[in-house]
Parts: structure tokens; C-alpha cells; sequence
């Protein structure tokens, strides 16, 4: 079987034609997609990547919030990437990234805008109470101080004196015996008995006399 000529060449040109928009829709949709920048705003941080930009021309970044520069603007070639700390805030605030591409009439410029929310405060973790330390208990027989003796030994202020010798010429004590001096009072005494007995015998005789 002959197939003619004018259906190979018209399925050449549908073949032909279906590779050419291939390849465009590639080109045209390859610059698009690798000048898309990449960012994200959270309540705590802003983060900015941006990628396959023209290197050999003056780029710019800028990041605004509420009007105020979070970062100023910036030069950058093929890349740039960066992450930005916002300040603490009680109310939403507005995030504005600003890129202008220096390649060309600068179609892939942007200007975009995104809130950042307030940040929820973590709940406070409980803290556990510190345990207060056992303290020991005082022992029940505390320890007694002695006291001093209720009848403290007295010592004598002075010397006891020692007896005096007896005199030599003191007399002897009645009951210590007879003293050199006995003899001569019995001789006494017996002078004086014979004396009286004398004296009543001659008071007799002369009575007898006068009868």
C-alpha cells in the first residue's frame, strides 16, 4: 500500500509545529517561574529568598512594616536570602516586600503585602514548689547544765588557832589528882584537930574543977 505524499507532509508539519509551541510554552514559562520570589511572614519573623535573577545588574529588596524599614533597601545580584526578625507588637502590623528587577522594562518587579498576626503568648509553666527542708526535731532530753553543789565547801577564813601550853605555874585541876600542895593542908588539918581536941579538954577538966 502507497501512501501519498501530501499525508506525510502534513503530519511533518503537525509534529513540527506541536515541538515549536513545546519549546516556546517552555522558554516563556521558564523566566517567569525562576523570577518568583519565595517569602513568608509569621507573628514572629519575616523570611525572603529570592533566586535566578539577572547577577550582572543592580536588583534591590526592601522590607517595610507599617511604613517603617525592617530592612532597607538592599542591593542584590542572582540571589538573595534572608531572614528578619519583626519587632514585638500587641496588634497586627502590615509586612510589604519591595523587589524591583534591574533586567529589562523590570516585568518581574514586585510589590506584595502580608499581615503579620500577633504573636499567642505560651501559657506560663507552672513551677513546682520547692519542698521545704525536714527540719530535725529537737532531742527530748536536752542536755542539763549542772548545777553547782547546793552546799559548796567552805573553807576556814583563818587558821584554827592552837591551844596555848598550860603555864607552869597554873594549879593542878582538882580531878587530875593531888598537887604538890596536899601534904602540907593535911598536916594543917591535923595541927588544927589536935588544937581543938586539946582546947575541949581543958574546957572539960575545968568544969569538972568547979563542980
Amino acid at each position: 500500500m502507497t501512501i501519498p505524499r501530501r499525508s506525510w507532509r502534513g503530519a511533518g508539519a503537525l509534529v513540527a509545529a506541536a515541538v515549536v509551541g513545546l519549546t516556546g510554552g517552555v522558554i516563556s514559562a521558564g523566566p517567569a517561574a525562576a523570577h518568583t520570589p519565595t517569602w513568608a511572614v509569621t507573628c514572629s519573623e519575616v523570611t525572603v529568598d529570592l533566586t535566578n535573577y539577572t547577577s550582572d545588574v543592580p536588583n534591590t529588596v526592601t522590607v517595610t512594616v507599617d511604613g517603617k524599614d525592617l530592612l532597607p533597601t538592599e542591593t542584590f545580584g542572582r540571589e538573595f536570602h534572608k531572614k528578619l526578625t519583626l519587632p514585638q507588637h500587641d496588634k497586627p502590623v502590615t509586612v510589604r516586600l519591595v523587589v524591583k528587577d534591574a533586567d529589562g522594562d523590570g516585568k518581574h518587579s514586585i510589590d506584595k503585602s502580608e499581615t503579620a498576626e500577633v504573636c499567642d503568648e505560651p501559657s506560663p509553666t507552672p513551677t513546682e514548689p520547692t519542698p521545704t527542708p525536714s527540719e530535725s526535731a529537737p532531742s527530748e532530753t536536752p542536755s542539763e547544765t549542772p548545777e553547782p553543789s547546793a552546799t559548796p565547801s567552805e573553807q576556814p577564813s583563818e587558821s584554827t588557832p592552837t591551844a596555848p601550853a598550860p603555864s607552869p605555874s597554873s594549879p593542878d585541876l582538882a580531878e587530875t589528882g593531888s598537887s604538890s600542895s596536899t601534904p602540907v593542908i593535911g598536916g594543917a588539918a591535923v595541927a588544927v584537930l589536935l588544937a581543938g581536941g586539946g582546947i575541949l579538954w581543958a574546957v572539960r577538966k575545968r568544969r569538972t574543977a568547979q563542980n
